[in-house]
């Protein structure tokens, strides 16, 4: 899927944090979107990947912001973010989610 397939409120809960935080954290879920077949896939797959950057090491960050890491502190910040959106998203009945189709 794209992220234009994504109801508003998904993108802005995910993609729209990441991208205010650093855009090379954006790129990570929009390669990601790529893989999931519908916006709830993608917000599990979602999930799972901050899971797994909580985990991250130096190398890591390093590897996924392209050689200009934000701090530690932030980053974990930022994570924890967009899983609190993730979970106010979730409450939304998908029926009831807004989708832009221009």
């Amino acid at each position: 899927m794209d992220t234009g397939d994504l109801s508003d409120e998904t993108y802005r809960a995910i993609l729209s944090e990441a991208e205010s935080f650093n855009h090379d954290l954006t790129i990570q879920f929009g390669v990601l979107s790529g893989m999931c077949e519908n916006e709830e896939d993608f917000i599990e797959k979602s999930i799972a990947l901050i899971e797994e950057m909580k985990s991250y090491d130096e190398i890591d960050l390093d590897d996924i912001f392209f050689g200009n890491p934000p701090e530690r502190k932030a980053f974990d910040k930022v994570l924890q973010t967009i899983l609190k959106n993730i979970e106010e998203v979730k409450k939304i009945p998908l029926e009831k989610r807004n989708y832009y189709y221009g």
